[in-house]
């Protein structure tokens, strides 16, 4: 066996990994009950999925222009996603898309309180002297 079929070898299996958890994280989209279960079928198994297929391309192609765009784009898959996972997390929150029974410990919920926000759907402030104020300046 060749070093070359063994890179071949090496990125049909890192494609092959990819897909099985992007499949997995799809599934988890359409299957899981709520956003937050959503949100993470949303992010870590399809970023991890997204990752090992560009390992796989990377270990086929085997050219330094092609590790360089993949290299670019996995620091920004890693880059982006966990945001995008905490503003879908803090939307669905805001909107109450989301069991409140299903948290063990509320955090968000003190430091929305702390801010001036009801406990309620529109998170209007309470009352007006509760709201924050914003310095003139």
């Amino acid at each position: 066996m060749t070093l070359d079929e063994v890179f071949d070898l090496i990125g049909a299996l890192f494609l092959v990994g990819g897909a099985f958890f992007c499949l997995g994280g799809a599934l988890g989209l359409v299957r899981f009950p709520d956003i937050l279960a959503r949100m993470h079928a949303a992010t870590k198994p399809q970023v991890f999925g997204l990752l090992l297929a560009l390992l796989g391309v990377g270990f086929s192609v085997r050219e330094v222009k092609v590790w360089l765009s993949l290299l670019v784009v996995i620091l920004l898959q890693i880059l982006t996603a966990p945001v995008a996972g905490h503003l879908i997390g803090r939307v669905a929150y805001r909107s109450g898309e989301w069991e409140p029974d299903d948290l063990v410990v509320d955090e968000l919920a003190e430091d929305l309180r702390r801010a001036g926000f009801a406990r309620n759907e529109e998170f209007r402030p309470e009352r007006d002297s509760d709201r924050p104020t914003r310095s003139s300046g």
